[in-house]
């Protein structure tokens, strides 16, 4: 007889009830060129479909027109509810509508259940009427009917952007040296290091193993790539001071003291005490389930009849939480020798067989996150963890 008591922030299922004939139901195939809306108008036996241009403008005048066909059939409407398939677009939209009373939620792709089929039919239109049997189930709150996104502000959407640039310019950099090196390399030079801070006064002294200078066309390609690996060195300098006067600024706002905390453990440096609270412990999550799961560090089992097995990690959370986890998890056995965690790692890996470390490895990327978590928003620490003095 007992009963879960149903979470604030459970995004599974629909916690208002659902009278479908007083709410309008909509859904938006969102397109770069224009927008599909079909609905769901209450005392209209038609399921009307309408194409528009990407205008939040025009949504709302087709928004209106249902509604007021609805009510020329002798329906009251209360509520209008509105859903689309996260994607390029983001939550903007999302918040938009939500700014004018109007409810609107963001659906996971994934969660959306599609046909088997080898070569199933794919147009706008078919996509709509699998969002809409989507969007009616989870109204009527059946659980796992499909599930919806948490809706960021625009504040906590800003504040992942330096992290994300500065992954992405660590990528470019990574790509312009290699470039350089691969370059040299089918000259015969291999002991360049781009790097440098003088690298490019020593690009004009390197000879090949024959003793001749680099060709003029290749020089001048080297030249320009050091440019802009110098232009990218100098924007990667740029985030990071800014992120560090960020943090200086404002030591008491929420997100910037639980980076102050994190960065208190021994091993855990600023980028990746930001990365974790900007892109996992801001969030509402519930419990550590949520939050292993967010970060995808859960199995992905395979069982059918007698057959069993592990098919490694999921992978259907944030990738980036995940790589900085799993990076982390390697250095935590180095800094943090003595706490429990690293014992617990060492106990299960006494075989010193790779197969099993690298299994194990994740097993610690996810106690590890979850116990980052419980310390940046419970302040609970975790028995053998090493802190650094507060500054």
């Amino acid at each position: 007889m007992e009963r879960l008591m149903p979470q604030p922030n459970d995004l599974s299922r629909s916690l208002v009830a659902l009278d479908q004939d007083s709410t309008l139901i909509a859904v938006i195939e969102m397109g770069q060129a224009s927008w599909l809306v079909a609905g769901i108008v209450p005392g209209v036996n038609r399921h009307p479909l309408k194409k528009i241009a990407t205008d939040q403008d025009q949504l709302m005048q087709v928004l209106r027109r249902w509604k007021n066909e609805a009510e020329t059939a002798g329906r009251v409407i209360k509520r209008i509810a509105v859903a689309y398939e996260a994607g390029r677009d983001g939550f903007w939209l999302a918040r938009w509508l939500r700014a004018r009373g109007i409810e609107a939620y963001v659906i996971h792709p994934s969660s959306v259940p599609v046909s088997r089929e080898h070569r199933r039919a794919k147009t706008d239109r078919l996509d709509t009427e699998l969002l809409k049997r989507a969007f009616l189930g989870w109204l009527r709150g059946e659980p796992d009917h499909c599930s919806m996104a948490a809706i960021p502000t625009l504040t906590e959407e800003d504040a992942k952007r330096p992290g994300r640039e500065r992954e992405s310019l660590v990528r470019e950099r990574t790509r312009i040296t290699n470039r350089i090196k691969g370059a040299l390399a089918r000259l015969g030079i291999r002991n360049f290091k781009p790097m440098l801070r003088n690298a490019p006064k020593l690009l004009e002294t390197l000879h090949t193993p024959e003793g001749a200078a680099l060709p003029p066309n290749t020089l001048a390609e080297l030249r320009r790539d050091m440019a802009r690996l110098s232009f990218v060195k100098q924007q990667i300098k740029e985030v990071e001071t800014s992120r560090i006067e960020r943090l200086q600024r404002a030591p008491g706002e929420r997100g910037n003291a639980m980076v102050h905390l994190l960065t208190r453990v021994v091993g855990v440096g600023v980028e990746t005490a930001d990365m974790l609270v900007r892109e996992v412990f801001s969030r509402d999550l519930r419990d550590r389930r949520a939050v292993a799961r967010y970060a995808g560090l859960t199995g992905a089992p395979d069982e059918s009849g007698k057959k069993r097995r592990e098919r490694g990690l999921a992978k259907s959370g944030n990738a980036r939480v995940r790589r900085g986890m799993l990076q982390l998890a390697w250095g935590f056995l180095v800094h943090q020798p003595d706490s429990m965690l690293a014992e617990w790692y060492r106990a299960r890996t006494a075989d010193a067989r790779g197969a099993t470390r690298k299994t194990m490895i994740v097993a610690l990327a996810r106690k590890l996150l979850i116990a980052l978590w419980r310390l940046a928003t419970t302040g609970e620490v975790p028995e053998g963890l090493g802190l650094r003095a507060a500054a």
